[in-house]
């Protein structure tokens, strides 16, 4: 379990189009096997340690004649950012995806400060 200790706690969200490979015939769509799509997300404002990170499909656009494999992950969670992370896998076509995303943690307080 990740505990807070601080009363301050910041939510921050946001939603990427990873790739919409239909329209450029990429590697999604006309590929095989092992695939990844990666995207560096940046917050807007830094966490005052790693967030949580929930991620979710909220477009899937598939071929319905192959298998849907989806594997989709934050990774490399920092104070600052993570890596919004796709993957496939086999005969799976995929023309689009868009994932959204929360991360949730403590944030500075405007009345915190720090002695040296």
């Amino acid at each position: 379990m990740k505990r807070l200790s601080s009363n301050t706690i910041g939510v921050l969200q946001g939603s990427r189009v990873l790739f919409s490979d239909f329209a450029t015939d990429g590697v999604m769509w006309t590929g095989h096997g092992d695939r990844e799509s990666r995207f560096a997300v940046v917050f807007s404002d830094p966490f005052r340690a790693p967030p949580a990170v929930m991620v979710g499909i909220s477009l899937w656009d598939m071929d319905h004649r192959t298998n849907m494999r989806a594997d989709l992950t934050a990774e490399n969670v920092t104070e600052t950012g993570f890596h919004l992370v796709f993957r496939t896998w086999g005969d799976t076509r995929i023309a689009r995806i868009r994932a959204d995303w929360t991360a949730i943690g403590p944030v500075q307080d405007d009345e915190d400060w720090e002695i040296d």
